[in-house]
């Protein structure tokens, strides 16, 4: 059973969120005091493998009916990849050419057929794509329109962290318009309440920049 406020326990004690003392530049060309990093998470096998149990978990509780779990290239493809693999691996029907491993090119081939050019294995049936950080969303959009090129089925995009931090920037909306449903796991806002909290609670100190920046977060829409 998927449980946010786990998941958020789950990402603090693994150090996917934390802040600055100075702000930094996202890529989208904001300011921010916090950051959102599930780069070490993916850099550790044991790790992974929670977070990969917990993203099934999610689809489950949402009800997604999944043929093929495909990462974003390069952030999310080895949870994508390793997702599929676990899924498969319980399916009933498990079995020779029962489930494909999908994951795309970072870099697209210079030859071969469109298929081949950006993906290795390319995704089969309802598949769902997995980001693992919303900022701008432009690597999502990508993404899918690259899938759909490829007349994939692509039933829905998750994302570990939506930050949700920038008015102008709505990806649910913009994926609305690909006929793609947007979900998340965690989201900017959940965060900073579950910050503030422990700021509260005298479990965590945080900055007089960094506490304005989640109070303001915690309070939006």
């Amino acid at each position: 059973m998927f449980d946010q406020n786990a998941f958020i326990d789950f990402m603090l004690k693994h150090k996917v969120v934390g802040t600055f003392d100075e702000a930094i530049q996202l890529n989208s060309g904001r300011y921010s005091n916090w950051y959102v990093n599930w780069r070490d998470i993916a850099a550790d096998a044991y790790a992974l493998d929670l977070l990969c149990d917990q993203v099934l978990a999610f689809c489950q509780s949402q009800d997604l009916q999944v043929d093929t779990y495909y990462g974003v290239p390069e952030g999310a493809s080895k949870l994508g990849f390793l997702c599929q693999y676990k899924y498969a691996k319980q399916s009933s029907n498990f079995a020779p050419g029962s489930h494909v491993l999908s994951m795309g090119r970072g870099k697209v081939k210079a030859h071969g057929s469109p298929k081949d050019q950006f993906f290795l294995g390319v995704p089969k049936g309802r598949t769902l794509v997995i980001e693992d950080v919303t900022t701008t969303g432009m690597s999502l959009v990508l993404a899918i329109k690259k899938l759909k090129e490829a007349q994939v089925d692509v039933i829905g995009a998750i994302a570990l962290t939506n930050r949700m931090d920038d008015p102008n920037i709505d990806v649910e909306k913009e994926l609305a318009t690909l006929n793609v449903p947007y979900l998340c796991l965690s989201t900017g806002k959940s965060i900073a309440q579950n910050m503030l909290h422990r700021h509260k609670e005298g479990q965590l100190d945080l900055s007089k920049a960094s506490l304005q920046e989640f109070e303001t977060l915690a309070q939006s829409n």
